[in-house]
C-alpha cells in the first residue's frame, strides 16, 4: 500500500514496492493520502515515486477481468484520481525509478513535473497492443500534456521510451542517474512549495478544461 513522508515543504508519496498497478485499493490509499496532503500546512509540494523496478504498470486488469460488472465504477475511479492530481493546489513531482506503462504513464502526465531515471526502464502506453483503446478522458489527458506528434506515435505505436528518449521528446522534464531521481524531484518540487494554495488550483483547472470535462464523463 502506498505510504506517505515529508521532507519538510515535501510531501513523498510512495506508490509501493510491487507493480503498483492502480488496484482500487491502492487508488483508496493514494486518495486517503491525498486527502492528509491537502489538509497539511503551507508552503508545500507533492512528489510521487515508488520503491523497486516500477513505478506504476497502470490498470489492474487481471481484478478488472475477475469484476466486470464493476468496469465503469473502476474506470471513473481512475479518471477521478487523474484529474485530482492534475488539479492539485500545489506543484506536483513524479519521481520515476523504473517502468512506467498505461495507466501509469497517464498518471504520471497528471503531475506537473517528471523526473525518470536515464539508464534503466520504459515510459510507455501499450494500448495498441493489447487491444485496449483509451477513454476519451484519458484520449484528451494525453494530448494536453505531450506534443501532437509524441502523443500520435505514443497512443498509435505503442513505443517504448528510455528516459533519454523521453526527456528529449518532453514526456519528462529529466532523465538522470538511478540514484538522483528521488533527489531531483524533490529539490524541483522544494523550489515551487511556495506556490501552493486555491489561486494555484484555479490555474491548473482553468489550464485544462476540456481533459477535465471528459474526465468527467460517464463515457468509456
Amino acid at each position: 500500500m502506498p505510504t506517505l513522508d515529508r521532507h519538510d515543504d515535501v510531501y513523498v508519496l510512495d506508490l509501493g514496492d510491487t507493480e503498483n498497478r492502480l488496484h482500487p485499493d491502492l487508488i483508496a490509499g493514494v486518495n486517503d493520502l491525498l486527502d492528509e496532503v491537502e489538509k497539511g500546512s503551507f508552503p508545500a509540494a507533492l512528489v510521487t515515486t515508488a520503491t523497486g523496478r516500477h513505478y506504476s504498470l497502470g490498470l489492474d486488469l487481471e481484478w478488472l477481468t475477475a469484476h466486470p460488472h464493476e468496469r465503469m465504477v473502476y474506470l471513473i475511479s481512475v479518471q477521478q484520481l487523474l484529474s485530482r492530481l492534475l488539479t492539485l493546489p500545489m506543484v506536483t513531482v513524479a519521481a520515476m525509478p523504473g517502468h512506467v506503462f498505461a495507466g501509469g504513464a497517464m498518471l504520471s502526465l497528471a503531475h506537473d513535473l517528471r523526473v525518470m531515471r536515464a539508464d534503466r526502464g520504459f515510459w510507455c502506453l501499450p494500448e495498441a497492443d493489447i487491444n485496449l483503446p483509451f477513454t476519451p478522458g484519458m484520449s484528451a489527458l494525453i494530448q494536453a500534456r505531450l506534443t501532437p506528434q509524441t502523443a500520435h506515435e505514443a497512443m498509435v505505436t505503442a513505443r517504448r521510451y528510455g528516459g533519454t528518449d523521453a526527456a528529449e521528446r518532453h514526456i519528462v522534464d529529466h532523465a538522470v542517474a538511478a540514484g538522483d531521481v528521488l533527489p531531483t524531484a524533490i529539490s524541483l518540487a522544494r523550489a515551487q512549495a511556495g506556490k501552493a494554495g486555491p489561486a494555484l488550483a484555479t490555474i491548473k483547472t482553468r489550464l485544462y478544461p476540456g481533459v477535465l470535462q471528459a474526465l468527467a464523463s460517464p463515457q468509456i
